[in-house]
């Protein structure tokens, strides 16, 4: 009778401290939730009139200067709507504003844009906005122009008195053959400065998130050139958080032996810039649910940056890396790999890409929290359980 009168009580103290947190804790920590995404939505808003300049590409890494168009460039296909000077497009008009290749997998619907060679444009076709099947898919990349730009870039950053001509946000590639990018089918992608040397990209992607670039540049001028490859994802604008200390979202990556370095975005507006000397690193944005990380080699010494700038009152974060450089000789070729992970956060996905490319921890791209040794166990548990009945 004893046991009996005391698991009751436990059961009633355990049913009034749930209670009395979701009274003084958890609703006031919900309405404050709703009132921060209420400002926010009125600070994009008032960011972004009508009339208000278009957003600026992203920042190539390390010069803290947005790259310029290239002497000769086509900025814009004939037959295309251009961005006008003074607006931004919707996510529609954005798109239309260049040629694409489009992507076309079991997890990801999207494109490329031919104008910059941007992977801007992604699609989660297994999640919905809503728990009706016939919302539409959770939109993660989206291009510069458009209401929320959210997009990687990848390319070659020449070096310091070199009068080399790199290809830019506005250059426009041309794609060596046809069809769109699938799992089956990796695309390539090929921009001639004309002034001697051709720029050759090759992107593959799996039947999950993980798409794979090979750089080349052949130099088929008289003199050698000097390019450092770099990787970027640019994020326009603060995107609607939880705003709970107990989950991150925000700037993250594992920066080789400084460990795992994760950033606010308020943090960032206050540190503007963080630079990080590292081997083995993987660095990117986290949601709650989905991220967009650049997964560099593991044994390149990278020069990591997370960074923010405020420009035409736009709120603009930034994660890139730059590698060492390279010294191309006439009549060779220079090569650089890069990887990109773009998707849901499933934990077995995100498992098996941290063992399968023996990655730096990329299992902390899930906030596991302080108590990890008992979260994921009982994650892992709760999921096998799931599965079998």
């Amino acid at each position: 009778m004893t046991d009996q009168k005391n698991t009751i009580l436990a059961i009633v103290l355990s049913a009034l401290v749930l209670i009395g947190w979701q009274i003084y804790f958890g609703i006031p920590q919900m309405e404050k939730q709703k009132q921060i995404q209420q400002q926010q939505q009125a600070q994009e808003r008032a960011q972004q009139p009508p009339g208000a300049p278009a957003q600026q590409p992203g920042t190539t890494p390390q010069t803290g200067a947005p790259p310029q168009a290239a002497p000769g460039a086509t900025p814009q296909a004939p037959g295309l709507p251009a961005a006008v000077p003074g607006q931004t497009l919707t996510r529609e008009a954005a798109l239309a504003a260049s040629p694409r290749v489009h992507i076309e997998t079991p997890s990801l619907a999207g494109s490329i844009a031919l104008k910059g060679a941007r992977i801007d444009d992604l699609a989660l076709i297994k999640y919905r906005e809503t728990v009706d099947p016939k919302s539409p898919p959770i939109v993660l990349l989206a291009p510069s122009g458009s209401p929320h730009p959210f997009y990687s870039e990848f390319g070659w950053v020449v070096a310091a008195g070199t009068a080399a001509k790199a290809p830019t946000a506005d250059t426009l590639w041309r794609q060596e053959g046809s069809g769109a990018l699938t799992v089956e089918h990796p695309v390539t992608l090929v921009y001639d400065n004309g002034e001697g040397l051709e720029f050759r990209r090759t992107i593959a992607v799996d039947n999950k998130y993980l798409f794979t670039l090979k750089d080349e540049v052949v130099n088929k001028g008289a003199a050698p050139v000097t390019l450092y490859p770099y990787a970027l994802i640019s994020r326009h604008g603060i995107p609607p958080t939880l705003g709970y200390y107990i989950m991150h979202e925000g700037l993250i990556g594992v920066m080789g032996d400084k460990g795992l370095q994760e950033e606010t975005y308020a943090k960032m507006e206050e540190k503007k810039s963080e630079n990080f000397d590292v081997v083995n690193a993987w660095l990117g944005f986290t949601d709650k649910y989905w991220a967009a990380t650049l997964l560099p080699d593991i044994t390149a010494k990278v020069r990591a940056r997370f960074s923010f700038e405020l420009s035409n009152n736009i709120k603009k974060f930034q994660t890139d890396y730059l590698l060492d450089p390279q010294t191309i000789a006439p009549g060779a070729t220079a090569t650089a790999h890069a990887r990109l992970f773009a998707g849901a956060k499933e934990v077995e996905v995100v498992d098996h890409y941290d063992t399968e490319l023996k990655l730096n921890r990329f299992e902390l791209l899930i906030d596991w929290g302080y108590f990890r040794f008992v979260t994921k166990p009982m994650f892992l548990a709760l999921d096998w359980i799931y599965r079998q009945v």
